[in-house]
């Protein structure tokens, strides 16, 4: 029989799930693996034939928060109501199909918010991943595709696990014990003052940041994002994108106003619509970089198009990064995460 090649197969075939793990491992390769079925579709996240997460579109949350809740009940720092949390700000995005990975995102904000350390997050993936497997392996008849970019590209690695030891794990039947998962814990000093998220970047987790004691603010940081266009459409998409309870958003039409605005209120981000009248967005830009206070704030350059052009004002400007016209919530989201949170 002809070997499919691990890039594209559509049609519905008998597939031997664990060939498809043979291949993807065995040439060490990066991006996503995406398996159909009549009853859904398996996406499996590789960096260099290591495994960083697995998810099934009909069961996305699902997993999460019934690992969530079993976890919560050995720590007091993982609130029993955090599954209601996770819902308001993350399942919105499933609603809207926008969001590839919402599940993942969840995972980012609760390592961000010191709600579980970066090992902590590794380990639950690990649960998981086994999970996935379970069901995964089960797979007699569908498709597949690989594709060399995803969603999780720009976002933080908090495991690399070997997929040939995790099928072991699943077929031996091997958990996560809630007291291996919070051992991990055990030496986290709690503090009652505010401490300031890191930014999230896609640099591997070390084991020397895995021994890094994180505490829990008692104060929630609302995060206040400003966005001039001169378009109230898209203002009030933008808007309605983000969680209230964690997003404020100011919205501005008149670049002239919005510079003095944004002086005044000191954004943590800043979107701006490089095509406005009287000053555009790139102008904007190179104002608000001669000011010592916001030399380091991210500023986002909006632009239907972004061409090489573009991309190189941008630069020029000293912008964080471009972002398409029309805004979705995947890409917006994205954008926080990646320069914010």
């Amino acid at each position: 029989m002809k070997t499919l090649p691990i890039s594209r197969y559509r049609f519905f075939q008998k597939l031997q799930p664990l060939s498809l793990l043979k291949k993807i491992t065995s040439k060490s390769v990066t991006g996503c693996l995406q398996v159909f079925s009549t009853s859904g579709a398996w996406s499996i996240y590789v960096q260099e034939g290591k495994l960083i997460y697995a998810c099934y579109s009909e069961q996305m949350f699902e997993p999460l928060y019934r690992n969530l809740q079993r976890l919560s009940q050995q720590d007091s720092t993982l609130p029993r109501e955090i599954n209601e949390q996770l819902q308001t700000i993350f399942e919105r995005g499933v609603e809207n199909q926008s969001i590839p990975n919402p599940d993942y995102l969840a995972i980012c904000w609760l390592v961000n918010e010191k709600y579980l350390s970066p090992l902590q997050a590794a380990m639950l993936i690990e649960q998981l991943s086994l999970e996935f497997l379970d069901s995964f392996l089960k797979i007699e008849e569908g498709s597949y595709e690989f594709i060399p970019e995803s969603f999780l590209d720009d976002l933080p690695k908090f495991c690399h696990l070997n997929l040939r030891l995790l099928v072991e794990k699943c077929e031996a039947g091997v958990k996560i014990s809630r007291e291996q998962f919070w051992q991990q814990n055990q030496s986290k000093t709690r503090t009652t003052t505010e401490v300031q998220l890191p930014p999230i970047s896609n640099r591997q987790v070390t084991a020397d940041r895995h021994k890094q004691s994180y505490s829990r603010p008692t104060d929630k940081r609302n995060y206040t994002i400003f966005c001039v266009d001169d378009s109230p459409i898209v203002l009030n998409t933008i808007r309605g994108f983000l969680d209230e309870q964690i997003f404020s958003v100011i919205g501005v039409t008149d670049s002239l106003k919005a510079l003095m605005e944004i002086f005044r209120v000191k954004p943590d981000m800043i979107l701006l619509d490089v095509t406005m009248p009287n000053l555009d967005g790139y102008e904007i830009c190179a104002l608000l970089r001669k000011q010592a206070f916001f030399k380091n704030t991210p500023v986002i350059m909006v632009t239907e198009k972004p061409s090489l052009m573009d991309r190189a004002k941008a630069k020029l400007v000293r912008a964080s990064g471009c972002m398409t016209k029309p805004v979705n919530q995947g890409d917006l989201l994205k954008i926080i995460f990646q320069h914010m949170i």
